[in-house]
């Protein structure tokens, strides 16, 4: 069986205005210096409507910026049912993302926890605004 090849990712959290941004500007950068920006569709989005149309948060614009990653072009969007034939693969952010997703999601086997790839270790990324965190943390980017 051979697996079938990653050329789009959607990162997802809740309100698309933190974590999920900051994902996708890390990803497109890394991808970018690499030379490979053109063959990886890549996009953000979140699992509720409250932030549609709102620029990143302005935490996660300064610690990209720190990491000389410019995301402040980025708007919030809602994830749509057509996402799920769109993206090869969907990393949710939290736990909590990933139900949601899972809840609306034809592809069920593109829908992951981020982290999941990370040494494998399957944690949550924080909410920062959930969590009541001031300033996201230096490790975030």
């Amino acid at each position: 069986m051979s697996l079938k090849p990653i050329n789009s990712i959607l990162f997802v959290c809740l309100g698309n205005i933190c974590r999920s941004p900051l994902a996708e500007g890390v990803f497109r950068a890394v991808w970018a210096e690499r030379g490979r920006g053109r063959d990886m569709l890549l996009d953000s989005a979140a699992t509720s409507g409250w932030e549609v149309g709102s620029a990143p948060d302005p935490r996660s614009i300064a610690v990209a910026m720190r990491h000389g990653i410019d995301i402040s072009g980025q708007r919030a969007r809602k994830v749509r049912r057509e996402d799920f034939s769109r993206f090869d693969l969907i990393l949710g952010m939290d736990r909590s993302n990933v139900a949601d997703l899972k809840a609306l999601a034809p592809a069920r086997d593109r829908v992951h926890l981020f982290l999941e790839f990370a040494h494998g270790q399957a944690r949550d990324v924080p909410d920062p605004i959930m969590t009541g965190r001031r300033p996201l943390p230096k490790s975030t980017a």
